[in-house]
């Protein structure tokens, strides 16, 4: 039976999604892969990096831990993108199941304290990565990459190798 639960598609989407992602920056030099385009946060490289900096901060709330230091300001092959990928969705993945999405998490930044349920934040870091991957396939319509990667909940869904479940 195919897969229901909202949380659930969105992270074994996020994750199948994102390798797609990975799996057509492979082929490309390490030159196209950090190539600055005015859109997202500048490269493949560094909005891969960007996504991947969020599924590790949100998680990190989520998770009850002290914020680790961000991603963003390292370089990463597309073979160490992958590993953290599946490493920080399966850490968004094991916050999900342990606890109630209604429950509340506190953080802060700065000054400012804010409150999420933890539905809200699951929702966010994993329609965060859909918005950024949309901006990596028009850089690599740029770099004249002819096979985009597929990347929507409905493709996911048709995709006959779809995971039903995590």
């Amino acid at each position: 039976m195919a897969e229901h639960d909202p949380i659930t598609i969105l992270l074994a989407q996020n994750q199948w999604a994102t390798h797609a992602l990975l799996d057509a920056c492979a082929d490309l030099s390490d030159d196209d892969f950090h190539r600055v385009f005015p859109i997202g946060m500048g490269s493949l490289h560094d909005t891969v990096n960007h996504i991947l900096g969020a599924m590790q901060g949100w998680g990190d709330l989520l998770a009850g831990r002290d914020q680790r230091e961000r991603l963003e300001s390292q370089r990463r092959s597309v073979a160490e993108c992958r590993t953290l990928l599946d490493a920080l969705n399966n850490d968004l993945a094991k916050s999900a199941q342990a606890h109630p999405n209604d429950e509340v998490v506190t953080g802060s930044r700065g000054d400012q304290t804010y409150a999420f349920t933890r539905g809200a934040v699951l929702t966010h870091v994993l329609t965060h990565g859909m918005h950024h991957r949309a901006q990596c396939l028009n850089m690599l319509r740029q770099l004249d990459v002819k096979q985009l990667p597929p990347s929507a909940v409905v493709e996911w869904t048709f995709m006959a190798d779809a995971p039903a479940t995590l």
